[in-house]
């Protein structure tokens, strides 16, 4: 570790705010594609649990579904310092790893999944409209916890990312590139996340 990344760790140590027990991070299908992008995303699920988070979500949006079962491959067999579970599209089963990796499917899609399995529910008769509230929909979603932390790198955008589940999240964009980010990156978004008040929507 370099004096500044030592500098900002000293930092984060002696702040008062509680780290996020729940980061996220976006990434794009290019991202993923450049040279040394799985030992960063590897670096980051360490950094994660070394400074106090509890739960990793990795959202990585592809254009071309073709690319999804080689993404899928390389993600399942990162050397991950927790169990690691990845969703490619279609996978509807709920993720209870300490490391959850989601590709292509989209807050979009999974929110419209929701919906349709509510439908069956009320036309089954197992659900009253009139009584469906949010723990519904969450229920039924592939993630259903909320990130504390939602971490994009290289643009000021988050796309189709978690959209129920990101409302009430923090969101930190960097400039650097997802093939630049380093401790040091991972350690502002901390701070930053450490120095604002949370409001949850009020």
């Amino acid at each position: 570790m370099g004096l500044y990344d030592s500098y900002l760790a000293v930092r984060h140590r002696l702040t008062n705010g509680e780290p996020p027990a729940h980061v996220a991070v976006v990434l794009t299908e290019r991202d993923l594609l450049e040279q040394g992008a799985y030992d960063t995303l590897t670096d980051v699920f360490d950094w994660a649990f070394d400074y106090g988070t509890e739960r990793v979500t990795v959202s990585v949006s592809v254009l071309d579904e073709a690319v999804v079962e080689t993404l899928a491959r390389e993600l399942r067999g990162l050397d991950a310092p927790r169990r690691l579970t990845v969703h490619a599209p279609g996978d509807t089963e709920p993720a209870d790893t300490p490391i959850q990796v989601n590709i292509g499917l989209g807050g979009k899609r999974e929110f419209a999944a929701a919906v349709r399995e509510i439908a069956d529910s009320v036309a089954d008769g197992q659900l009253d409209p009139d009584e469906i509230a949010a723990a519904d929909v969450e229920d039924r979603l592939v993630f259903p916890e909320e990130p504390d932390l939602v971490v994009k790198t290289g643009a000021e955008r988050l796309s189709d990312f978690m959209i129920w589940q990101s409302v009430y999240s923090e969101l930190y964009f960097t400039d650097v590139n997802w093939r630049d980010f380093r401790r040091r990156d991972y350690l502002r978004a901390l701070l930053e996340f450490e120095r604002r008040q949370r409001r949850f929507g009020q």
